[in-house]
């Protein structure tokens, strides 16, 4: 079953953030939207590059009314250790958010029980706590950020919008659909 247009399960954890240790929960998710991303465990060689991304397109995320989570297997302790050793990782000013329980990754579906870590997993989540978008893929490929601000973006129109669509490579600005039988046969 698709976790899409389901609300988010309940969960508590602990996050590193802006040099403090802080909760972060379900509720926290409430009332703007959120991008959770999960990666495999901090320390790992592809994680700092997408740490790193996500930094350098924080700010468009924050003027989109969003924050950013980077969840992994791994503890609060180790994501302080990570941020202050790692140059890439180090650029974050969002949480980095410990799962050592598992409880996140299990309910988002990307846990892989043989190895206790995470697949690379991208959800947004509107401020209502409902799941719009997800993308889940092989540890060996990194993500672009930039696609899910897009994917970001998207979901905010069409939520103002309803009835409207954002077609394929669709950007802030441009046109949308807005689907009906007239249509059928013509795009």
């Amino acid at each position: 079953m698709s976790l899409i247009n389901t609300k988010v399960q309940p969960f508590k954890t602990q996050a590193f953030h802006n040099g403090k240790f802080v909760e972060v929960s379900d509720a926290s998710l409430q009332g703007k939207w959120s991008v959770l991303i999960f990666m495999p465990a901090a320390f790992t060689f592809n994680c700092p590059t997408e740490v790193e991304d996500a930094a350098k397109n924080y700010a468009e995320f924050q003027k989109a009314n969003a924050e950013v989570y980077i969840v992994t297997t791994d503890t609060h302790f180790s994501h302080k250790v990570w941020h202050e050793t790692s140059p890439a990782v180090g650029q974050a000013k969002f949480p980095l958010v410990g799962d050592p329980t598992h409880t996140l990754t299990r309910a988002f579906g990307v846990h892989i029980d043989e190895e206790g870590l995470a697949l690379r997993g991208t959800f947004i989540i509107n401020p209502e706590g409902v799941i719009k978008t997800l993308e889940i893929h092989d540890n060996a490929i990194a993500r672009d950020v930039t696609e899910t601000l897009r994917k970001l973006k998207a979901a905010q129109y069409v939520a103002s919008n309803p009835g409207q669509v954002c077609p394929a490579k669709w950007k802030e600005g441009e046109k949308t659909l807005k689907p009906s039988l007239d249509l059928v046969g013509k795009i």
